[in-house]
């Protein structure tokens, strides 16, 4: 693993504080099984919003509202 700093002077402190938090969040990164699947949230889910179907256009389409009561 390679580190390189892009921008600013970090003092030897301010590097090993970023250092340690990279290799806290690799090693945890390891240690969860590859078999479970990542988990995303709840908000971010594409799926919740079309959970219900949406009214078919008809003549009196234009009085419903897109979201189902």
């Amino acid at each position: 693993m390679t580190i390189k700093v892009i921008r600013g002077n970090p003092t030897p402190e301010e590097l090993a504080a970023a250092l340690a938090v990279v290799r806290a969040r690799a090693a945890a990164m390891a240690a969860t099984p590859s078999t479970t699947p990542p988990t995303s949230d709840a908000w971010s889910d594409p799926s919740r919003i079309a959970q219900h179907r949406v009214p078919r256009p008809g003549a009196s389409a234009w009085t419903r509202t897109y979201w189902p009561a």
